[in-house]
């Protein structure tokens, strides 16, 4: 687990239910349980501070360190997609965004090809990119955000001429790939799931424990928002073993998200001044419907 990724989940599963913020030893301590030195904390929280995604204030003479709005706007996007329940119906619309940047804006056009990527879309040829959701906004946005008016253009199609849906789909990704990850998680975290049980029925599932298992999770799950488009459950093959990841990974985690919040909310020190609304209720059951 490298420190930086791991603080992103920690803000985006526990930290942004209690203000957004939080001392420095708390993060060092909470990630020690990862086997992650001090040191590899504090230049991981160093880095984010100089790539403008964490802030930093001192209160006497603690820091207290909290996501800029650049992060927030990427965590906040990244919990309600790990933590929604179920895809909408297809609506029978395909977002299409096609570009073209001269080659001196090849760091952009790359940094571009990540956003597109993150957002959900699969790539049909180098320039052009594909979605069936509902994402219009993200990309105006990225559009907004990078200048891309001159270079990029949005456009939507309820026809695709030359190919079937399904083969417009395993042309833009590849989910053969995606399902043997899913069918690795599955196997790995099964094993997991009846230990838990086992050990929660007989009481042995401590707080601390809890926290470890339930954070590595989460971290381990949020990696396919880079590889999994999410699509409406009317354009998923039959029986799609995403689903069943997901349900897996529903169920670990009502098991023993009780005991990871009341862990984190015994190391977790914020600011005498910070006066904001803890939403514990959030903290224990992030789940949404959208």
């Amino acid at each position: 687990m490298k420190p930086r990724s791991l603080i992103t989940t920690l803000f985006g599963d526990y930290i942004q239910f209690y203000g957004w913020e939080i001392w420095v030893g708390s993060l060092i301590e909470m990630l020690g349980k990862f086997g992650i030195s001090e040191s590899s904390v504090r230049g991981a929280i160093l880095r984010m501070n100089k790539q403008d995604l964490l802030t930093v204030r001192k209160v006497g003479n603690k820091s207290y360190y909290t996501v800029s709005p650049k992060g927030k706007l990427r965590i906040e996007d990244g919990v309600k997609r790990v933590y929604s329940i179920g895809n909408n119906k297809w609506d029978g619309n395909w977002r299409i965004v096609s570009y073209s940047m001269p080659e001196e804006m090849r760091d952009l056009r790359n940094q571009v090809r990540k956003e597109l990527t993150w957002i959900g879309f699969g790539m049909l040829s180098n320039s052009v990119w594909i979605s069936p959701n509902y994402i219009e906004k993200q990309v105006m946005d990225m559009i907004s955000h990078y200048k891309l008016e001159d270079y990029t253009v949005l456009f939507s199609s309820s026809t695709i001429i030359s190919h079937k849906n399904e083969e417009i789909i395993y042309k833009a990704w590849d989910l053969n790939t995606l399902s043997k990850e899913y069918e690795s998680f599955i196997h790995e975290f099964q094993g997991k799931y009846d230990y838990f049980k086992e050990k929660a029925w007989e009481g042995r599932l401590s707080d601390e424990e809890c926290f470890i298992e339930r954070t590595r999770l989460v971290h381990e799950y949020r990696k396919f928002l880079f590889k999994d488009p999410g699509f409406p459950y009317d354009l998923l093959p039959a029986d799609w073993i995403g689903i069943r990841a997901k349900e897996l990974f529903f169920n670990i985690h009502q098991l023993i998200s009780i005991g990871a919040v009341r862990y984190f909310e015994t190391v977790f020190v914020k600011a005498p001044d910070l006066d904001a609304k803890v939403q514990r209720e959030k903290a224990l059951s992030p789940f949404s419907d959208i």
